[in-house]
């Protein structure tokens, strides 16, 4: 292949890779989301694009307008007054004010989406927003003045009250189940207005209805809340301050038991141990008892061997003592045999100084009566022979004293 063949191949490739996208995208439009584009043929015929995505154009050919989908936000400041009567059937009105933002987009229907290019777009958009301001607000006040006070406030609870009819389109119908009367008398007085300038009516956020009646009604409400709340707080506090009570009461109780039962517990210990003194008492007495009665034994086994060992010593002792006394008696007897009269003389002379006492003692214990007689020399001779026997038991006396001594 030569040069003029690869030069054709690379015409031809930048044609389809380059041209052809460039002259495709030339006959198509992105549709961004949120709008409409509606593009006019020469021959009158309109063809409506909804995004997100493309619509077909052709240079020279067709034209082409952007409308937004996007619903708008109208706010309201709505002041009027009331429907309401007293029980006389006599008018009473109240004056209220009423916040609220309503909510508008173009139809979905390609009539309406012409009709509003045509009667609501085309405009400037201070102009726009004006116009929707206008419309609602008056429909506003008309439903206003077809509503009572309650009803505003609540929708719910306040009493039915009937509403004129008001001819409205077959598109709205499906909106009569609304629960907010404000909303859908709005709803019925605004969409045929709303419908040819190609708009839809899509809903009412009521932000604040204000009147000096339901300040009046929410001073009350806050003054009867605030004493609800102080009672409720008062009786929570009670309530506290009852269990708090009952608690320290149990409590108490509890300590009472407690001390009781520790009471019960150091008599039962206390108890225990009078029992346990008494019978370690017992055991001791009994053991003091049983050492008494063995050392009783023992002293009494102790005193029968002295009281034995002491009488035959005294046994002993007495008889050795009348031995004496007896060969001590037999001496004197034999040296008085053997003296004599003599010996017995000369002993009286020894031991005069110890006779004379035991004979004045004699003599005064006798009774001596001079009396002649026959025989014996009287009482003198009596009295001598006293005399002799008195230093005889002397002599046996001092004999036995020093045998007894020499013992």
């Amino acid at each position: 292949m030569d040069v003029s063949q690869f030069v054709i191949i690379a015409v031809v490739l930048l044609v389809v890779l380059v041209l052809i996208p460039l002259l495709v995208s030339s006959f198509l439009r992105n549709v961004q989301a949120g709008t409409i584009r509606m593009v006019s043929w020469l021959r009158g015929s309109t063809i409506i694009y909804r995004g997100p995505g493309k619509s077909l154009e052709v240079p020279l050919l067709t034209t082409g307008t952007t409308l937004s989908s996007k619903a708008i936000n109208v706010d309201l400041d709505i002041t009027d007054q009331t429907a309401d009567i007293d029980d006389m059937g006599i008018p009473r009105p109240i004056k209220v004010r009423v916040l609220a933002s309503a909510i508008v987009s173009v139809g979905d229907s390609d009539g309406l989406i012409k009709t509003a290019a045509n009667r609501f777009f085309s405009k400037p958009e201070a102009d726009q927003m004006a116009i929707l301001n206008d419309l609602l607000s008056s429909a506003g006040r008309r439903a206003i003045n077809l509503l009572t006070h309650d009803q505003l406030f609540s929708a719910k609870t306040a009493p039915a009250r009937s509403v004129p009819a008001i001819q409205t389109a077959p598109a709205i119908d499906a909106a009569e189940n609304d629960d907010d009367p404000l909303a859908i008398i709005i709803r019925k007085a605004c969409s045929k207005e709303l419908t040819d300038l190609g708009l839809i009516f899509n809903s009412l956020n009521i932000k604040v209805v204000q009147s000096e009646v339901a300040d009046a009604r929410r001073r009350q409400s806050a003054a009867e809340a605030s004493a609800n709340a102080d009672i409720v707080a008062t009786q929570q506090a009670r309530r506290a301050r009852e269990a708090q009570l009952e608690a320290e009461r149990a409590i108490s109780d509890k300590s009472r038991e407690l001390a009781q039962t520790q009471a019960s517990n150091a008599a039962l210990v206390a108890q225990a141990e009078a029992l346990k003194q008494d019978a370690l008492g017992t055991q001791r007495s009994s053991e003091l008892r049983a050492t008494l009665l063995a050392q009783a034994d023992a002293d009494a086994v102790r005193v029968r061997i002295e009281a034995t060992a002491a009488a035959e010593a005294e046994a002993i002792r007495v008889v050795k003592l009348a031995e004496a006394n007896a060969l001590s008696i037999r001496q004197v007897n034999e040296a008085i045999m053997a003296g004599g009269e003599a010996y017995l003389r000369y002993r009286q002379i020894e031991m005069l100084p110890e006779l004379v006492p035991e004979i004045a003692k004699a003599l005064a214990q006798a009774r001596m009566v001079t009396i002649a007689g026959e025989s014996g020399g009287g009482a003198a001779g009596q009295a001598t022979g006293q005399i002799a026997d008195v230093m005889k038991m002397v002599l046996a006396l001092q004999a036995v004293g020093g045998s007894v001594v020499k013992e």
